[in-house]
């Protein structure tokens, strides 16, 4: 065994229990264990490993080039000092994969996010390093004297599978780098790669630049469809995930579509409706949206009890953004006292709305301003405009869009509150 300077030696503190959960989640956790278990010839061993290191029965773990090290408690309390071993990558080799690694920045962003990257792991045993260990190459050495995995060197492997999830540059140390050494070598490969590069000849950028004129034009934009798409169906015979509802899934696809046909013939008229596009919706506001995109029964139900409006509330919220989006929704939703500039305002569009004998008696509370004895409203928004309101069944909803006439919002009201009557007497 090769002897190694203590730098480049690591050790972990011992891991909480493993209850519940897998040992590895990541690829390369996965074939660490899978190496182990393809070895081993005593599966009873194996399943004593996973119960020893699921119980937190492995101490800490010591990891330096070509070995792991830890202690282990039997379920008697008795410890066992269990290593594996696992071959070191030669000077040569070590050099091959820096260079692969440099080839592609990627492979070194993946490495300090702490993934290990499928492809370089590929390209490295093509050119025969394996990093990955494979079939028989982790070798046990335990003081219980068994000659092949026991259940000690079985519990260290599986822990040791957690800690390749957190940070890969576990299992290139035990190849034979710490990470502090391969992070320096790839820098210099990289600094070195681009000086080499900023000495090839390039093209003048005036040259570049004046081109342009002589290149093609774009192609045109393609024209807009008139519709949008239609997601594809989950009408399977496949019975769905728990938890998963696929009309809730087609619905939202089917609003997405919407949504994105909506922004891009927007888009192409340079104009932006509904909401600004910088504000985003809340969770109560985006379940009115999906909600006014007329969805069935049961998906309008899940919308009612998430948004805590219930099936009335609902009901009214999206009459009201269909007549004005978010601003509209403000109304329905907010009341407040008008002070100040802003009440005077008010005040000054009321008077002059209507002649002295045509003005119709208003009572104020907040921003309403209701109709003496009529089932008609004015709300002020916040924005200076007026929203008409009539009563329907005891509630108060929203009849129409906003206007910056008083007079022009109330004959709306008056309209739709006439409406609401006739359906009542039948006619």
């Amino acid at each position: 065994m090769t002897r190694h300077d203590s730098d480049t030696e690591r050790t972990f503190a011992a891991l909480p229990p493993a209850q519940g959960r897998g040992f590895a989640q990541t690829w390369w956790g996965q074939a660490w264990l899978k190496a182990l278990e393809d070895t081993a010839l005593d599966l009873a061993q194996l399943r004593t490993g996973r119960r020893l290191a699921r119980a937190g029965a492995v101490g800490a773990v010591s990891v330096r080039p070509g070995r792991l090290t830890a202690v282990v408690q039997d379920r008697d309390r008795t410890a066992h000092r269990a290593d594996v071993l696992l071959e070191e990558l030669s000077p040569g080799q070590w050099d091959q994969f820096l260079d692969m690694a440099v080839e592609r920045a990627g492979h070194v962003a993946a490495l300090l996010d702490r993934e290990m990257p499928p492809h370089l792991v590929e390209d490295a045993a093509a050119a025969g390093m394996e990093l990955l260990p494979g079939l028989g190459d982790l070798e046990p050495e335990c003081d219980c004297g068994a000659w092949d995995h026991c259940g000690h060197t079985a519990a260290l492997c599986y822990q040791v599978a957690r800690l390749l999830d957190q940070d890969p540059f576990v299992l290139l140390l035990m190849r034979g780098r710490d990470e502090a050494t391969l992070l320096n070598a790839l820098q210099s490969r990289s600094g070195a790669s681009a000086t080499g590069r900023s000495g090839q000849e390039g093209v003048d950028a005036a040259e570049a630049y004046a081109a342009g004129d002589i290149l093609p034009p774009l192609p045109p934009l393609p024209e807009l469809l008139d519709e949008p798409g239609l997601p594809p169906s989950l009408d399977t015979e496949t019975p769905p995930a728990p938890g998963i509802d696929p009309a809730a899934l087609e619905f939202l696809a089917a609003r997405t579509a919407v949504q994105a046909h909506r922004m891009l013939a927007e888009s192409f008229r340079g104009t932006a409706e509904g909401h600004p596009s910088g504000a985003e919706l809340t969770v109560s506001e985006d379940a009115v949206r999906l909600a006014a995109g007329d969805p069935g029964q049961e998906v309008a139900d899940r919308l009612a009890d998430g948004s805590g409006r219930g099936r009335e509330g609902l009901a009214a919220a999206v009459r009201a953004w269909r007549h004005g989006g978010t601003a509209a929704l403000a109304v329905l939703d907010e009341e407040w006292t008008a002070q100040g500039e802003t009440l005077a305002r008010a005040r000054a569009a009321l008077e002059s709305a209507w002649d002295a004998d045509e003005r119709p008696e208003l009572r104020v509370r907040g921003n309403h301003w209701t109709v003496a004895g009529a089932p008609v409203q004015l709300r002020l928004g916040r924005d200076g405009r007026w929203w008409p309101y009539h009563k329907e069944r005891g509630r108060w909803l929203p009849s129409g869009g906003a206007a910056q006439d008083p007079a022009t919002a109330l004959t709306s009201a008056e309209l739709a509150a006439g409406d609401e009557a006739a359906a009542g007497s039948g006619k």
